[in-house]
């Protein structure tokens, strides 16, 4: 696995689908748009920023994997280019939803 890999650069995600988590944050899910799959623990507590269709940016941190989709894995992601990501939001942005773009920081 490359550098370049490793820390995300050139990875795009796109939002399938955002909700609110049951106790904090909200839930994502993800799919791979751009970029070759980075390893789940490069993801894990990654600070990232998301780009919404009108332009407006927010900075995320991951907190955890979301089960519910199957638990989250390499083989996985990079078979099916999707994770679920529970993630805390850092800043007043509003909600990140639908259509928007993650990039790891």
């Amino acid at each position: 696995m490359s550098t370049e890999t490793a820390t995300g650069k050139g990875v795009v995600f796109r939002v399938l689908d955002a909700m609110d988590a049951p106790h904090t944050g909200r839930i994502l899910r993800l799919r791979l748009q751009s970029g070759e799959a980075p390893s789940i623990k490069s993801l894990r507590n990654a600070e990232m920023s998301a780009t919404g269709p009108e332009g407006q940016i927010c900075r995320l941190k991951v907190a955890g994997f979301a089960l519910f989709g199957g638990k989250a894995s390499d083989d996985r992601l990079a078979r099916t280019g999707r994770v679920d990501v529970h993630i805390d939001e850092l800043g007043d942005s509003g909600p990140i939803g639908l259509r928007w773009e993650v990039r790891p920081v």
